[in-house]
């Protein structure tokens, strides 16, 4: 059994017990959270629409991704060519790291 969630803005397919990296949510470790919007669920046979209204997916915050448990640094260099114009900077993304627990229909 799958289930295709939406969670912050973006779309993952999940199975009980896969662990994912999702934008920050400000949960503390070992929280738990609940997932209301499903797509799709699938158990035999695809459903999607008014089929899938009250479905559920349960899970479990792992790690909160905050201060040294955030994400690589990606870095964004802009150069200027002939101009002597440069620009060098750094980003890192908070993030959190969900256990999923349960998908109920």
């Amino acid at each position: 059994m799958y289930a295709i969630i939406k969670c912050g803005g973006k779309q993952y397919k999940v199975q009980q017990g896969d662990i994912l990296d999702i934008d920050y949510l400000g949960k503390a470790a070992k929280e738990t959270l609940e997932i209301t919007d499903v797509l799709a669920l699938n158990d035999g046979e695809l459903k999607t629409g008014e089929a899938v209204a009250t479905a559920k997916v349960q899970a479990e915050v792992v790690l909160d991704g905050t201060g040294v448990n955030r994400d690589r640094k990606v870095i964004i260099y802009k150069k200027r060519r002939r101009k002597d114009s440069k620009l060098k900077r750094g980003f890192r993304k908070s993030f959190t790291k969900i256990r999923i627990t349960s998908i109920a229909a």
